[in-house]
């Protein structure tokens, strides 16, 4: 098996993953208070542009650049703002989760030589 595939794969999965908190953010919208929902809407609408990005890594990972960082950046920052502000409601499960994707985006990075995005040539 070739390594990119694998990476791809990995990338699929994180997709995936956030489909389902997609569909799964549609029934905390449907329920939530009015000072929520907001909040909810970004939350749930920004699960489904991060399974987009995770599946154009997917298709594109050496063309894709900026996409990466961007990506990373977000996930990584997004565990330091857990380990700032500690235990809050949904931050610990959600750091979790950004803790994986962190390393899944490392992994695949590396298997499809995602760094050559930014050659010319990719």
């Amino acid at each position: 098996m070739k390594l990119h595939y694998l990476g791809r794969a990995l990338l699929i999965v994180a997709g995936l993953g956030a489909i389902i908190a997609f569909a799964g953010g549609w029934t905390d919208l449907r329920t939530a208070v009015p000072d929520r929902i907001w909040v909810e809407g970004w939350r749930t609408f920004g699960f489904g542009v991060f399974a987009a990005l995770f599946f154009l890594l997917a298709w594109r990972p050496t063309r894709s650049p900026i996409v990466w960082e961007a990506v990373f950046l977000h996930k990584a920052a997004m565990v330091g703002l857990h380990m700032a502000v500690g235990d809050v409601p949904e931050a610990g499960m959600a750091a979790g989760v950004d803790v994986v994707l962190c390393v899944i985006l490392l992994t695949a990075w590396g298997l499809t030589r995602g760094w050559r995005s930014w050659l010319r040539d990719g």
